[in-house]
């Protein structure tokens, strides 16, 4: 069972699902707007999913699935009551996906409404949405004698993230390292001495940081003691490391300062890498290479050749693409439909493009979808 982040191989793998009686739930535990972390509020997230399971097992017993299939599905989604890696994740809502034979569960830590849908394939837009909205990331502060990790979320909350792989002592092992009871390696003297010092304390932080936010690939923002900022970011290996951190020491900031300069520097970095795509956009549609008609970028995107696509958080457009990149717009939503950008946003990730979701208001032309394409449609 996978307890985090999706990457583009599991949304390729949950695309190609495809049973009659494929079952998404979006559970979450206490009320929406003031939702804790799973793990603080075990019970009313394990009623949600209990709940959620049993609408979705009637649904399925109105379209008639098979009762083996049924019972499979029914047999999974209680197996998940028991799953202590499930219900111990400082997640706020809980992503599951099951059909007769398969079954995956992903927690994420925005607060996502309550859904559940039953059809041929399953329901990927929220968690799509979720995962691909630039105004998320993290902040790592860090100190000498202090590491805080900060996860600030696009519904505007946030939460200190603790760090279980970072020893306790983290400063003082860094002074005196053991190396198999041969010597122990004294701390670094002569000029370099503290240089060497600083790099070894920043690998060690890193790594308990990987530990936790793993290949997410959400921005990572920086508020460093001004001798160590240079040290971690040599250390790092981290992609999505910012270049432009937080200009302040960390210890004379709170959370909640943290939190109000950190997202300042996501919006700032956001509204940059938009401004530059809108900029590469109009260049590459002027040569054939970009295009805001959603059935161009339907087609191009089956054919493989979307390298970014940029499309609406809020679109509810439903209907469906054929195998050649055809699309066909449903004027109601039905048990064969589903959502249109959805669709295409994860036929991009299938073939290795990028993708992101972003407000209306910040695409070209009030449409729904943009898109950059490696080559001609």
């Amino acid at each position: 069972m996978s307890i985090d982040i999706p990457s583009s191989e599991d949304f390729t793998e949950l695309s190609q699902q495809r049973n009659a009686g494929s079952v998404s739930l979006y559970v979450a535990s206490g009320a929406a707007g003031d939702r804790p972390p799973i793990a603080r509020d075990t019970e009313a997230a394990r009623l949600a999913l209990r709940s959620a399971a049993t609408e979705a097992l009637a649904e399925l017993d109105t379209i008639g699935l098979d009762k083996a299939e049924r019972d499979a599905i029914s047999e999974s989604l209680d197996s998940l009551d028991g799953d202590r890696n499930l219900w111990s994740t400082p997640a706020r809502t809980i992503a599951v996906f099951a059909s007769p034979k398969f079954t995956r569960a992903f927690g994420l830590r925005n607060e996502l409404p309550s859904h559940s849908a039953v059809g041929g394939r399953f329901d990927l837009g929220p968690l799509l949405r979720a995962t691909t909205f630039g105004h998320s990331g993290y902040v790592l502060a860090i100190t000498e004698g202090d590491v805080r990790l900060l996860f600030l979320s696009s519904d505007a909350s946030s939460e200190l993230i603790e760090l279980p792989t970072l020893p306790d002592d983290v400063a003082l092992t860094l002074e005196t390292t053991e190396t198999d009871g041969r010597f122990d390696r004294r701390r670094a003297d002569g000029a370099l001495g503290p240089k060497i010092e600083q790099r070894r304390y920043c690998s060690v932080v890193q790594e308990a940081v990987l530990d936790v936010i793993g290949k997410s690939g959400l921005p990572l923002i920086l508020s460093a003691a001004s001798d160590l900022e240079p040290a971690y970011r040599e250390a790092n290996s981290y992609r999505g490391l910012l270049e432009h951190g937080i200009d302040a020491n960390p210890s004379s900031l709170s959370l909640a300062e943290l939190e109000k300069r950190g997202r300042a520097v996501l919006e700032q970095h956001s509204e940059g890498e938009l401004a530059s795509w809108r900029e590469s956009f109009g260049t590459k549609r002027a040569n054939g290479l970009a295009s805001s008609q959603l059935s161009d970028v339907a087609h191009a995107a089956t054919a493989g050749l979307v390298d970014t696509l940029l499309f609406d958080l809020a679109s509810t457009e439903e209907g469906s693409i054929d195998e050649g990149g055809v699309l066909t717009i449903a004027h109601e939503p039905g048990p064969t439909t589903y959502g249109l950008v959805d669709e295409v946003a994860v036929r991009v990730l299938r073939a290795g493009g990028t993708v992101k979701a972003v407000r209306r208001e910040d695409l070209p032309d009030d449409k729904p979808v943009a898109a950059t394409f490696r080559g001609k449609p």
